[in-house]
């Protein structure tokens, strides 16, 4: 009934973990099974471990919360060493998500990743070019072309490409992906904003701007995937403000394959639990046999 397949990859249900929001899934097995989601997504992963920016990372805002919390990550090296090893035991998918500050970073990365035991490469191309001028590499479609196109010949692995809402079209950028090679596309990540400390007189945020996630960016998140998803022939991992299970069901009518859930987990460690079963629950009251079946219908 809640069975999905994405890029040959059997999922046991179309919910996913979003990196960067659930670690690598133990402290939340603390609370429930992590083994009953579809899959985990890891922390943003990168070639050499990070500590991630000074001062204040979270911030909360209307319906969302800010994020700059700057990939800290323990590298690749460890997380194939230690964290991989108990992610494998939950018995879910594990995708390695993938971030670098420019191309050699990202083939350095998945080089290692290939060839571990991973289900999936999950890159990250909402990462800053170093090399050029701090733009993200998902700004401009021919750069996300470029990178992906070196990343998808080097991997054996799926390449699922995770889009930003700040790119100039953001169709575009994932017609440009799949031409280059991407298995399937994942959006959306956090959209740019910024926040004041009026008292201070000075940005609450070290970098100035950061993240914006949460129920505040779903319609936005919605209306992208809903778009995307009618210009590739790919499958499509929807995300962006998704709190329950009604929500998730939205984004696979809009066109999703599977879903990923993020800040909700910050506000409720149950959530990834509590989705799945509602919408186990939504396809029995409405006598859907195959979860399958609502994909796209809109």
């Amino acid at each position: 009934m809640m069975k999905v397949t994405i890029n040959n990859v059997e999922f046991k249900n179309p919910v996913i973990a979003a990196s960067g929001t659930f670690g690598f899934g133990e402290e939340f097995n603390n609370f429930y099974d992590v083994g009953i989601l579809g899959g985990i997504s890891s922390k943003g992963l990168t070639i050499n471990p990070k500590q991630g920016n000074e001062g204040i990372r979270v911030y909360e805002t209307p319906s969302g919360m800010m994020n700059s919390v700057g990939l800290q990550n323990p590298g690749i090296d460890a997380f194939i060493e230690n964290e991989l090893p108990k992610m494998r035991k939950y018995g879910t998918n594990v995708i390695a998500n993938i971030g670098g500050g420019c191309l050699e970073d990202y083939e350095a990365a998945v080089r290692k990743i290939d060839s571990s035991d991973v289900d999936m490469i999950e890159l990250n191309i909402s990462c800053p070019n170093v090399k050029h001028g701090g733009m993200a590499f998902g700004i401009k479609s021919k750069v996300a072309y470029d990178v992906v196109r070196e990343i998808k010949a080097m991997t054996k692995k799926p390449l699922m490409v995770k889009l930003s809402p700040n790119a100039e079209d953001i169709v575009d950028m994932a017609v440009k992906c799949q031409e280059a090679g991407a298995d399937s596309i994942s959006l959306i990540n956090t959209l740019k904003g910024m926040a004041i400390d009026v008292y201070k007189r000075k940005p609450v945020f070290n970098n100035i701007t950061a993240g914006l996630s949460g129920p505040a960016v779903k319609p936005i998140a919605l209306r992208m995937v809903y778009e995307v998803a009618k210009a590739v022939d790919i499958p499509v991992i929807g995300l962006g403000g998704i709190s329950n299970g009604k929500d998730a069901i939205e984004f696979m009518m809009a066109g999703a394959s599977a879903v990923q859930i993020g800040t909700i987990n910050f506000v409720n460690p149950m959530a990834g639990k509590e989705i799945v079963e509602e919408m186990e629950s939504f396809l029995k009251e409405q006598g859907i046999k195959d979860i399958n079946e609502i994909i796209g219908i809109i």
